[in-house]
C-alpha cells in the first residue's frame, strides 16, 4: 500500500490519487497528515506537500488540489520526454511536474466549466481544449504520467512487487435508428417516399419499396453481422438504442413496434445494452426518466449505462441527472469529429462534481474515436494508420480502448466502405494483447 503524507486531505486529492494509483496502477493508497504515521510505514510512501520532510520520495504540490471552486489557473504546457505536462515543480521534486494536479484538471473537465465557445449543438469542441491547442490530445497523458510515477516509485522501492493491467477494448455500437426503411409507420413511410420522388432519389425509392415488400434486407439492419463478430470477440460490445420520442433531432423508431422491441431483447442476449438518451432528455430529467423506464421495461432489468444524443454534455447538469436516476455509467465523453482523449485518460474514471466538491458514483467511460472522425482520412490505408496509432497509444499504458461505431457504419454504402475492416482491426488488437 502507498501511504501519502500531505498537509491537508481534501476530496480532490483523494479522488485523483485513487484514479492514478488504484485504477491505473493497481496500487492501494491511503493518506495521513501525521508525520509519525508516515515514518512508521514500512512500504511504499511519499510526501505530497510544499516542502519535503527529509529525503523521502517527494512530489511538490500545486494549489489546485487544496482549493474549492474554480479559479484562474495558469496552464503552461512543457515538453517532458515523450509527452507533455503542466504545473512544473522545480528540481526538488521526484517528478518535474505535479502529475496529480494536472490529472485532476483534465479528469474533472475543469476547462469545460470555464467560459468557452460552443458548436452549433452546444457542445464543447476539441479546439477549445488545452490538449488540442498544445498538441497532446492524441495521447492518454494521465496514464502516461502515471507510468512515469510508477517508474520513479520502483527506483525508490525496488523490492515492491507491482502488478499490471492488461490492454482491453470496449466497442460501442450506437443505434440512433435501427432500420432505414422498416418499422417507421405509415405516415413516415409515405412521407419518405414522397421526398424520394420530389428529390429524384429513384434508387432510394426502389430500395425502400423492395425492403417494404420483403424482397431486400433493410440496409441499417446490420445486427446479425455485429452479433456474429461478438461471438468471436474477446471483449463484450456495448449497444445504445435510442427509444425517445420522434423529434427534430431524433428519428427513432417507436417502442410500440414489436419488431424493434424484439431486436433490443435479441441484442441483449449477446451484448450489453444501454440507452441513447434523446436530445431533449439532456436538459429534461423527466424525459430522461421516462426513457430509462422504457428501456428497463424492455430489458426487464435495471439500466446501467447511457450515451447522450450527439455526444452532447452540459456539465455538471447532464451527469447529475444520471446520478439522480441511478444510472451508473456514461459513454458520452469524447469528440465526434476529432480522434483523441478528451479527459486525458484511457482508464474509466469517476465523475468529480466541481460545484459540490465530491466524487460521485458515476463511472465515465471516455471514447477515443468515433467512426465519423475517421471519415476525414480519405484512403482506407490512412484510416488504418491513424487507428493503429491511437490503439498503440492505449496499448503502451495497458488501457482500455473505446471506439464508437453506428449500426449503419456496417452497411454497403460507399461512404462506409472499409469500415468493417477497421472494426476487425480493433477486435484483432484485443486478441493480440
Amino acid at each position: 500500500m502507498l501511504l501519502v503524507y500531505t498537509h491537508k486531505i481534501t476530496p480532490r486529492l483523494k479522488y485523483v490519487f485513487k484514479h492514478i494509483c488504484t485504477r491505473i496502477l493497481n496500487i492501494p493508497v491511503s493518506f495521513t497528515t501525521k508525520v509519525e504515521d508516515f515514518i512508521a510505514h514500512d512500504s511504499l510512501k511519499m510526501s505530497y506537500t510544499k516542502q519535503p520532510l527529509s529525503s523521502e520520495f517527494f512530489i511538490k504540490s500545486h494549489d489546485i488540489l487544496f482549493e474549492q471552486g474554480l479559479s484562474d489557473v495558469d496552464i503552461n504546457v512543457q515538453d517532458w520526454e515523450n509527452t507533455k505536462c503542466f504545473f512544473f515543480n522545480g528540481e526538488k521534486s521526484a517528478l518535474p511536474f505535479d502529475i496529480f494536479a494536472a490529472s485532476f484538471y483534465l479528469l474533472s473537465r475543469y476547462e469545460e466549466y470555464l467560459p468557452h465557445v460552443k458548436d452549433d449543438y452546444g457542445r464543447f469542441t476539441a479546439t477549445e481544449s488545452v490538449a488540442y491547442n498544445n498538441n497532446f490530445l492524441h495521447q492518454p497523458v494521465v496514464d502516461i504520467w502515471a507510468y512515469k510515477f510508477k517508474k520513479a516509485l520502483h527506483e525508490q522501492f525496488p523490492d515492491y512487487q507491482f502488478t499490471n493491467k492488461k490492454y482491453s477494448i470496449k466497442p460501442l455500437i450506437d443505434v440512433p435508428t435501427a432500420y432505414q426503411y422498416r418499422a417507421k409507420g405509415v405516415v413516415r413511410t409515405i412521407g419518405g417516399m414522397l421526398r424520394d420522388i420530389l428529390h429524384f432519389r429513384f434508387k432510394s425509392l426502389y430500395v425502400r419499396l423492395m425492403v417494404l415488400i420483403g424482397f431486400r434486407h433493410d440496409p441499417f439492419d446490420t445486427f446479425k453481422y455485429i452479433i456474429n463478430r461478438q461471438r468471436y470477440a474477446k471483449d463484450r460490445f456495448q449497444f445504445f438504442f435510442l427509444i425517445g420520442d420522434y423529434s427534430t433531432f431524433d428519428k427513432s423508431i417507436s417502442v410500440n413496434n414489436k419488431k424493434f422491441v424484439s431486436l433490443i431483447k435479441h441484442v441483449a442476449d449477446y451484448c450489453y445494452v444501454g440507452i441513447k438518451a434523446s436530445f431533449f432528455a439532456l436538459s429534461n430529467v423527466e424525459i430522461l426518466k421516462k426513457e430509462k423506464q422504457r428501456m428497463e421495461d424492455i430489458l426487464n432489468t435495471k439500466l446501467k449505462a447511457s450515451r447522450q444524443s450527439f455526444s452532447k454534455l452540459n456539465l455538471p447538469e447532464s451527469y447529475r441527472n444520471l446520478i439522480d436516476l441511478e444510472i451508473n455509467e456514461d459513454y458520452t465523453m469524447g469528440y465526434v469529429n476529432t480522434i483523441g482523449f478528451r479527459a486525458g485518460s484511457c482508464t474509466p474514471f469517476l465523475f468529480y462534481d466541481l460545484d459540490y466538491e465530491i466524487q460521485t458514483p458515476l463511472l465515465i467511460n471516455s471514447y477515443h474515436v468515433m467512426d465519423y472522425a475517421l471519415l476525414k482520412h480519405k484512403s482506407l490505408l490512412d484510416k488504418k494508420q491513424i487507428l493503429t496509432q491511437i490503439i498503440n497509444e492505449v496499448k503502451q499504458v495497458n488501457g482500455e480502448f473505446v471506439p464508437v461505431f453506428h449500426n449503419y457504419t456496417f452497411t454497403d454504402d460507399a461512404r462506409w466502405k472499409g469500415f468493417k475492416e477497421l472494426f476487425n482491426l480493433i477486435l484483432d488488437s484485443a486478441n493480440e494483447a
